[in-house]
């Protein structure tokens, strides 16, 4: 099997689409007709990647809403069809560890095509990822949530800032290993997505924000592709959730909301 980021680029230039969906199927939120199935959570998701998976260069389901034993059988078979429209997989679960824990973690890229990690346990707690010669890994970078500054712009001795230092550190370790490194760098932050994507140039990215939390559309479609043309910006609940306050049926408003965000980035790359 060919590299994430060769499959991801190619993926891109086929559906001209830079479009992550991201799979997180709120209990609380699911529409009332797929509340009484088996697996709720599988057959919301189903219907989304029916209807999304035309313009959808990923789907990212977030491990967070599948953490119990019905929740695990709907990711797998989430997983299982998406891959069967040809949709590759980014687990969105900001995993690493040390030694046995983190091996243990990174046997999920058995099932994935790639994933987020957490890269302040440093090189070691993420060699099991990286390892893998055909998987993709996404580090933490610059994330969309306000929060992120209280760490990640702590200015270091040098001057850098703690996020330009993760760009880095992410750009040596790819360059030494298997070329599978990306960061998540978040639309809520502009400026800062460029100074990164100027600082790496060669990284895909993970953008996040674009959707709910009010992004930059245009930074992020303008700054998420690296060279080789991998790069991803993704909307969860402004795609998935974009029925609950329209006529149409929850999936056929998610289609709309994907492919409508399609073009809007389009305008941009």
């Amino acid at each position: 099997m060919t590299a994430f980021f060769d499959r991801l680029a190619d993926r891109i230039a086929e559906i001209d689409s830079i479009v992550s969906v991201g799979l997180d199927p709120d209990e609380e939120r699911l529409p009332a007709a797929v509340r009484d199935a088996d697996l709720p959570r599988w057959e919301f998701n189903r219907r989304i990647v029916d209807a999304t998976h035309e313009h959808a260069a990923v789907f990212k389901p977030n491990a967070a809403f599948y953490e119990d034993s019905d929740g695990w059988r709907a990711l797998e078979k989430t997983v299982e069809y998406a891959r069967e429209k040809g949709v590759p997989v980014l687990l969105d679960a900001k995993r690493a560890d040390i030694g046995n824990t983190s091996r243990q973690y990174a046997e999920v890229l058995n099932s994935v095509d790639a994933i987020t990690l957490n890269p302040f346990l440093g090189r070691d707690s993420l060699a099991p990822f990286l390892d893998r010669e055909t998987a993709g890994c996404f580090l933490l970078c610059r994330t969309s949530n306000p929060g992120g500054a209280d760490v990640q712009e702590l200015e270091l001795a040098d001057g850098d800032l703690v996020y330009e230092r993760v760009a880095d550190l992410a750009s040596e370790w790819s360059a030494d290993g298997n070329r599978n490194v990306g960061l998540v760098v978040g639309a809520t932050t502009p400026d800062e997505l460029r100074t990164v994507r100027e600082r790496v140039p060669d990284l895909p990215f993970l953008v996040p924000g674009v959707g709910a939390q009010g992004g930059d559309a245009e930074a992020a479609a303008t700054y998420a592709t690296a060279t080789n043309g991998a790069g991803l910006v993704n909307s969860t609940r402004g795609i998935i959730f974009a029925g609950e306050d329209s006529d149409q049926s929850y999936a056929d408003a998610a289609g709309d909301a994907a492919k409508d965000l399609k073009e809007r980035l389009n305008q941009y790359r």
